[in-house]
C-alpha cells in the first residue's frame, strides 16, 4: 500500500486535507515518500479523564490531537516518530475496554478502541510500520520508555507517603519518573533527565534517592574509567563528561484491576 500511495495526487491531497484541519497551529505533515495510511478516533486516557483524539497513522509518524469539530478543525497536535514507539496490550476493565498502551522514550499513554476489531486493526497497522522502519533504518526497538501518568481520580492519597489527602487545596502532582500521583512534599525535587525534557523535571522522593543513586554509580564508573588515562598521559578528565543518562528502575505497580475509564468513542475507518 505504502509503495502504490507514495507520491501519488490523492496522498497529497489526504495529508494537506490533514495539515489544514490543524491550521496554523499544526506543523507541515507532506514529505516525499511520506504517506497517510489511515486515521479515527480513540480514546486517550488523559490525566483528569479518558477524552477523545483524532489518530492519523502514517508510515513514519503517528499524530494526534483535540476535535474542535470533527473533519474540520484540530488543535493541540502531537508527533510521534514510530521508530520510537513499543505497543503493549492492556485487559479490559469493568468500564474500558479494547485497551493497550502506547509507549515511546518521550511519553506514554494508554488508548482504546470502540471494539476489538479496531484495536487488532490499529495495532496491526502500527507494527507493521515500526518493523518496516527498523528494518530500513537498522535501529534496534526502543528499550527505554517513559511512564505513563496515573489518572488523578486512581487515587485520593498520595501514593508515596499514603496519608496526605487530596482535597481543593492540596493539589495533586505526578513524578515524571514512575508516572505516580503524589503530594507536594512527597515531589519537592527537580531531577535532570535529558531523554525528557532539557530542564529538570519534578520526581518522588523515592526516584529521587534511585536517581541520585544511580548517578553517583555512573560517575564512579567514569572516574575508574579516567584514571589510567591520566596517570598514563598525564591528563585530566573533562568536568563534563559524566553521563546523565540513567537506567530505568522498575516502578511499583498499581493494581491491574483497578477501573479508571468510560468510553463511548466513534471509528474511522482505515483507508481501503
Amino acid at each position: 500500500m505504502v509503495d502504490h500511495l507514495a507520491n501519488t495526487e490523492i496522498n497529497s491531497q489526504r495529508i494537506a486535507a490533514v495539515e489544514n484541519c490543524f491550521g496554523a497551529s499544526g506543523q507541515p505533515l507532506a514529505l516525499p515518500g511520506r504517506v497517510l495510511l489511515g486515521e479515527g478516533i480513540l480514546t486517550k486516557e488523559c490525566r483528569k479523564k479518558p477524552k477523545p483524539r483524532i489518530f492519523f497513522l502514517f508510515n513514519d509518524i503517528l499524530v494526534y490531537g483535540s476535535i474542535i469539530i470533527n473533519k474540520r478543525k484540530y488543535n493541540s497536535q502531537h508527533i510521534i516518530p514510530l521508530e520510537d514507539v513499543t505497543l503493549e496490550t492492556l485487559p479490559d476493565t469493568l468500564q474500558m475496554k479494547n485497551r493497550w498502551m502506547i509507549k515511546t522514550s518521550k511519553k506514554s499513554f494508554v488508548v482504546s478502541a470502540a471494539s476489538l476489531t479496531e484495536r487488532k486493526e490499529w495495532i496491526s497497522h502500527l507494527e507493521e510500520c515500526i518493523k518496516h522502519l527498523l528494518t530500513k533504518t537498522g535501529r534496534q526497538p526502543c528499550r527505554e520508555h517513559a511512564a505513563p501518568w496515573i489518572p488523578d481520580k486512581a487515587t485520593d492519597i498520595c501514593m508515596r507517603c499514603t496519608h496526605t489527602k487530596f482535597s481543593t487545596l492540596t493539589r495533586r502532582h505526578h513524578c515524571r519518573k514512575c508516572g505516580f500521583v503524589v503530594c507536594a512534599d512527597c515531589s519537592r525535587h527537580r531531577f535532570l533527565m535529558p531523554r525528557l525534557s532539557p530542564k529538570p523535571l519534578r520526581v518522588c522522593s523515592l526516584c529521587y534517592r534511585q536517581l541520585l543513586a544511580e548517578e553517583k554509580k555512573e560517575a564512579e564508573a567514569d572516574r575508574g574509567q579516567a584514571e589510567p588515562i591520566r596517570s598514563a598521559g598525564g591528563y585530566e578528565p573533562s568536568s563534563g563528561d559524566d553521563s546523565d543518562k540513567s537506567d530505568d528502575e522498575k516502578a511499583e505497580q498499581w493494581p491491574a484491576d483497578t477501573e479508571f475509564y468510560t468510553s463511548a468513542v466513534s471509528w474511522s475507518s482505515f483507508h481501503s
